[in-house]
């Protein structure tokens, strides 16, 4: 299918050349010109700007949005609404948050393009060899589009959540989850440090990923991790946070859910940001893998 692609960040990147692997047909644009130079060289169209990457896609149009939650992506839809014709289709695959994804598809639905949220799972790894997707929005767009997310994502790694704003309900949920999973996994690693600092924690995570009830992507992320750097010690314990977890605290107050483990995984995160801790330093050491999160170093 063809695609035009908005954004060519650590995922972006990757996700286009997983759309060209998997051979749809896509235009790129960035606003970083260096990686527009770099990605043309790995054979992906680019567009000097957003308004040429819409000309450059004929028919009924498929944007796919890769960019920041916030207010970057106010700015592409205010830059590129206009320019759109009716039944064109939107999609964020992008973190943004649930109740601002409900607004843009009102606005959008208005002049008769469609918008999809796409919660998109994987880190930088999953973006080039599959990705696990949860999309939102009207059905039938979703099923005109389901030959790009089954195509994109790892078997059985794509879901139609439902309305409009599920899908990145869905993923800030899962953000949420993946907040108390790491931190449950820094703490238990800072307990055997604390105990023996000569314990080798990298093969503790490796054989604790081979058979035990806690194996996981995460265990494997935290061996790598700790294989590079034994102790963790080139790095400081303050873990950022890019604002799911906070939602989804506040969307459970908001429903009367209590979600303890993820709130204190979230509030451990600010105290982090206070005082250099171990499991600070496995959590992120943990984005840093997955993700590709800065970490801060040690003077």
């Amino acid at each position: 299918m063809q695609i035009g692609l908005i954004g060519l960040g650590k995922m972006g990147y990757n996700l286009a050349l997983n759309f060209k692997s998997k051979e749809h047909h896509v235009v790129a644009f960035d606003a970083n010109k260096a990686a527009m130079d770099k990605i043309a060289t790995d054979g992906i169209n680019t567009a000097a700007s957003i308004s040429d990457l819409l000309n450059l896609l004929p028919g009924r149009r498929i944007i796919w949005m890769m960019v920041p939650a916030g207010n970057v992506v106010d700015v592409i839809l205010g830059n590129i609404k206009n320019h759109l014709n009716a039944d064109d289709i939107i999609i964020d695959g992008g973190n943004s948050h649930y109740k601002d994804t409900l607004s843009r598809s009102r606005d959008l639905e208005k002049v008769g393009v469609h918008y999809l949220d796409c919660g998109t799972s994987g880190g930088i790894n999953g973006a080039l060899h599959g990705v696990c997707t949860m999309i939102g929005g009207k059905k039938e767009v979703f099923d005109y589009c389901a030959p790009i997310f089954k195509s994109i994502s790892v078997p059985n790694g794509y879901l139609y959540c439902g309305k409009s704003g599920s899908g990145h309900f869905t993923k800030m949920v899962h953000n949420g989850i993946e907040y108390g999973m790491m931190q449950s996994i820094a703490e238990g690693l800072e307990v055997l440090h604390k105990y023996d600092s000569e314990v080798n924690l990298a093969s503790v995570a490796k054989v604790w990923n081979h058979g035990s009830v806690v194996r996981s992507w995460l265990m494997e992320l935290t061996q790598h991790a700790l294989e590079k750097d034994e102790n963790l010690e080139s790095i400081k314990g303050i873990m950022h946070s890019s604002g799911e977890g906070k939602w989804t605290v506040e969307t459970a107050l908001e429903l009367g859910v209590p979600t303890p483990v993820i709130t204190m995984s979230l509030l451990t995160r600010y105290r982090s940001q206070q005082d250099d801790t171990f499991s600070g330093k496995v959590v992120a050491a943990l984005r840093n893998e997955f993700g590709g999160h800065a970490v801060e170093k040690k003077q």
